[in-house]
């Protein structure tokens, strides 16, 4: 029974209570009881008074929030789909991070399996986003000449050795760069630095290619390539004899698979 109606009942059982008899004490309680209901009535109706004012204010506030949205530049009926699209978005990050942080790991297993070679003076670097092993020119090949010397034939079968040991890296593929300094070379068969460098590379190739019972390298032919840039991809200066002898050289570059076509070196730090 609300509060409305138990006053109504309990003014009825004052009037009654007159006319039957009862006594002032127990007249003096109903009034007291009718007194403390009308201020619990009273004081309901604050509340829900400041109830309502809260709700209009909430309202009023959301309704604010919406313009100022809208200002923005923000579809508010589209606000959730956003919210479900950047969640999205969030998601192939996050997946994209770990793909990345695969690659990386990949990455630095095959750097430190190559780093094997660094024992026999060789070294390995990223260029060009690529895996590079660098050879030095003059330990392979005489001034002006394409024919490995001994030395040179004896370092690249140390290479072809760690190579052949390690199924991950007979599964790879590699291309064979050689490079030549600036110094023209303006007779003989080659006829340019790039002819040189295009015979140096092949006969490196060819060294490496050939069987083990042949005194070759051993390595699959379907995995490796050659190529010749001549003097257009220098590592030094070529103003001192130090920098165009590290131009003269030869690079057995690791390609790289699909997945690794991102910039090495923002993971590496090199």
């Amino acid at each position: 029974m609300s509060l409305k109606s138990q006053l109504a009942s309990l003014a009825l059982v004052s009037l009654v209570a007159t006319g039957c008899g009862y006594s002032e004490e127990e007249m003096r309680a109903k009034l007291r009881e009718v007194d403390a209901l009308r201020q619990q009535l009273s004081a309901e109706g604050a509340q829900n008074k400041k109830f309502q004012r809260d709700l209009d204010e909430s309202r009023a506030q959301i309704e604010q929030l919406k313009s100022q949205l809208s200002d923005a530049n923000v579809d508010v009926a589209n606000l959730k789909s956003d919210v479900e699209e950047k969640a999205r978005a969030l998601e192939e990050f996050k997946r994209r991070a770990a793909q990345l942080e695969e690659i990386k790991r990949r990455f630095e297993l095959l750097r430190a399996k190559l780093q094997d070679l660094t024992k026999l003076g060789l070294k390995v670097t990223v260029r060009h986003n690529r895996m590079v092993i660098e050879l030095p020119g003059d330990v392979l090949f005489d001034s002006g000449r394409e024919t490995l010397k001994k030395q040179g034939e004896d370092i690249l079968a140390k290479v072809a050795e760690i190579v052949r040991r390690d199924a991950a890296l007979m599964e790879r593929d590699f291309q064979v760069a050689g490079h030549t300094d600036n110094e023209t070379y303006g007779a003989g068969a080659f006829k340019d630095n790039w002819g040189l460098s295009v015979m140096r590379a092949r006969e490196v190739l060819g060294f490496l290619i050939k069987g083990e019972a042949n005194k070759g390298g051993g390595l699959s032919p379907q995995r490796w390539s050659a190529s010749g840039y001549g003097d257009t991809d220098p590592v030094a200066p070529n103003d001192t004899a130090t920098g165009r002898q590290s131009n003269r050289r030869c690079e057995l570059v690791v390609l790289p698979k699909i997945e690794e076509m991102l910039d090495l070196k923002s993971i590496t730090g090199d």
